[in-house]
């Protein structure tokens, strides 16, 4: 009886440390997201066991991938219907990539029991699913980052090389085909270091969405991971990531060899029968079980220990503002309360404006300088701490032709702006009203044009981010006490979310009469839809009956580089850069322009030509129906490129 019972114990403790040990055996995600939007399954329902058949064949020997770590299935059918997608690094070897797949399998589940979309990372694979079509999309949220704890010295020269590798990994990996989208390399730098870099792709994307997908999280690289040694950006559709170390195996699509299994120990057994033997029986397995219950107990703890401090290392990194360390989340939140009082609660008597993205409040704080506030007529569609790093990227953006985002507020619902108050209101209000349009000469108006040309290419060229503006207007320029130019209303795509991409968009955002053809009529913008807007911009400040003081060849110049600005074939525009050199240098010489966008033959008189011109270009964010892949002119936005 002695021996049964003790069997039965070590049966039992047996059981329970193979639970134990299965449970600990399987590696925390680097990250996970279990997503409700699409709502739950019970675990007795078709959409359980359709998922449990899908996640399967993930790791069963004759599983349908292609052959190059990608798999993907749908299991069921309506609403019981299960899509899943794997990939593995593009350096892993099958073995490697079904262990990591097991791994994953059981850990999703596991740590997302019943939602029916859900996504999970290991450093070798990923892992995701759902009741909703995700094959052949780019997605880049639910979306993560990591950056090396350690700093880099020089910052400058390493961004400068790092910008070059990416980008040339971009286009290895983007252009891999629809069997694999993967590539690696490194570039030297400094005193004999180098960075390593990785970019891969899942492969059911076309070559221009690997593309955008590997653009957008290149721009998270400043947010998470400026100064730092390494980082990495990881989405569901793309994953980039870079060291200065080796991080990856150097031929393609190989693992090392795994390192032999330990042989497991001699297992005890008895020669001869009796109470001594059952005796000794009995305290070998008692012995061996408190060993191992104290073994197992001493690995929890560890293992417990270990993940919560690297819980409050990636806290304390994500907290971090990679973006400079001389600007704090604290520096650049305003107390909403405040905010409130020194707008007079946002009352009609202090308000400015009303623009697409919601009213602008003038505003004084306490013992402290005007604002401008922008009170956002809709939730950003972002998280605050997300809003609060794009809030930090956005406000290191400076040029004396910008107008300065001071910081923000956050209360509830509520999106507040800070902006530093520009005194003499925007350039439409003096180029198109007859009284105020006679204080501005020829030489303000040239200092104007000069003005907005220098901002524009800081923002397409000069800036750590590339921005588009795509709503460049007359009253979205603003003058400050002496008239210079104030840019205003650049970055808002990173403030306020919209359903689009980096190259195109269904959605049209602007003002009709600036927009340049390509993006009017099929949504395609790019750095020479600004270019066109700056055209029409320079055409309106010079069609002004009055000009006092006006140098002709200066006004027959601005003319000339108009019509270049407004060509119809976007190749044919000069960049901003080209723009600056043939305002500043009158020994440039200037190209013939070809015919301009929205070309309408006809005769009028002289005297027309303003009122006509004007009713072309100074519509204020006209909606309407516009046919093909662009759909609502609706509201002023910027768009961000990761340079």
């Amino acid at each position: 009886m002695a021996i049964n019972s003790s069997k039965q114990t070590l049966f039992l403790l047996l059981s329970l440390l193979h639970l134990v040990a299965i449970s600990i055996s399987q590696p925390d995600f680097l990250y996970h997201f279990c997503i409700d939007d699409h709502g739950n399954y019970t675990s007795n329902s078709t959409y359980k066991q359709n998922l449990d058949q899908a996640l399967s064949t993930f790791t069963a020997s004759n599983s349908s991938g292609n052959g190059y770590g990608f798999f993907n299935v749908s299991v069921g059918e309506n609403t019981a219907k299960v899509n899943a997608i794997a990939l593995c690094r593009g350096d892993v070897g099958l073995d490697s990539c079904r262990s990591c797949l097991n791994d994953s399998n059981y850990k999703l589940l596991q740590v997302c029991p019943n939602q029916k979309e859900a996504i999970g990372w290991y450093d070798n694979c990923m892992l995701r699913y759902s009741n909703r079509s995700i094959l052949s999309k780019e997605e880049t949220s639910p979306g993560f980052y990591l950056a090396n704890g350690n700093n880099i010295s020089n910052v400058d020269e390493f961004n400068q090389e790092l910008g070059s590798l990416l980008n040339n990994l971009k286009n290895q990996a983007a252009s891999g085909g629809a069997l694999r989208k993967y590539a690696t390399g490194n570039v030297s730098f400094g005193n004999f270091q180098t960075i390593y870099g990785l970019v891969q792709c899942t492969p059911d994307l076309m070559e221009t969405e690997c593309i955008n997908c590997v653009d957008n999280a290149r721009e998270n690289i400043p947010t998470c991971c400026d100064g730092k040694e390494g980082g990495r950006v990881v989405y569901p559709s793309c994953n980039i990531r870079y060291e200065i170390y080796q991080f990856y195996n150097s031929d393609p699509y190989s693992s090392p060899a795994a390192p032999p299994s330990p042989s497991p120990p001699p297992t005890n057994t008895t020669g001869t029968e009796g109470n001594k033997s059952s005796k000794s029986s009995t305290v070998i397995i008692i012995v061996v079980v408190a060993v191992v219950i104290s073994a197992v107990l001493l690995i929890i703890m560890i293992t417990f220990y270990i993940r919560k401090t690297k819980q409050k290392m990636e806290i304390e990194d994500n907290n971090v503002d990679n973006v400079d360390t001389s600007m704090r989340v604290e520096s650049l939140q305003y107390d909403f309360e405040t905010v409130k009082q020194a707008t007079k609660n946002f009352c009609d008597a202090n308000k400015l404006g009303q623009g697409g993205f919601g009213a602008v409040y003038r505003g004084r704080i306490p013992n402290g300088p005007e604002i401008a506030v922008k009170r956002l007529s809709q939730n950003s569609g972002q998280g605050e701490l997300e809003f609060k790093n794009e809030v930090m990227l956005v406000a290191k953006l400076q040029h004396r032709n910008l107008v300065r985002l001071l910081g923000f507020c956050l209360k509830g619902q509520e999106r507040l702006l800070i902006y530093e108050y520009v005194p003499n209101t925007s350039l439409d209000n003096f180029i198109f009203d007859p009284m105020k349009r006679e204080y501005l000469n020829w030489e303000m108006r040239y200092k104007i044009i000069g003005g907005i040309a220098r901002g524009l290419l800081y923002l397409h060229e000069d800036s750590r981010l590339r921005i588009i503006h795509r709503d460049l207007k007359a009253s979205n320029v603003l003058l400050d006490n002496e008239l210079n130019p104030k840019i205003s209303d650049f970055g808002m795509a990173r403030l306020v979310v919209i359903d689009q991409t980096q190259a195109n968009t269904s959605r049209i955002v602007g003002t009709f009469g600036y927009m340049a053809p390509e993006y009017a009529m099929h949504g395609l913008f790019s750095v020479k839809s600004d270019v066109y807007s700056f055209g029409v911009l320079i055409l309106e400040i010079i069609s002004d009956p009055t000009l006092r003081g006006a140098s002709r060849n200066e006004i027959m110049r601005c003319i000339h580089i108009g019509l270049l600005c407004v060509q119809d074939n976007a190749a044919d525009r000069p960049n901003m850069a080209n723009v600056v050199l043939m305002l500043s240098s009158s020994s440039y010489t200037l190209p013939v322009p070809s015919q301009p966008a929205y070309f309408a033959r006809g005769s009028w008189s002289s005297s027309s030509t303003s009122n006509v011109f004007h009713s072309q270009v100074r519509g204020s964010d006209i909606s309407r129906e516009i046919p093909g892949d662009a759909s609502v002119n609706e509201v002023s936005i910027s768009e961000p490129y990761p340079r």
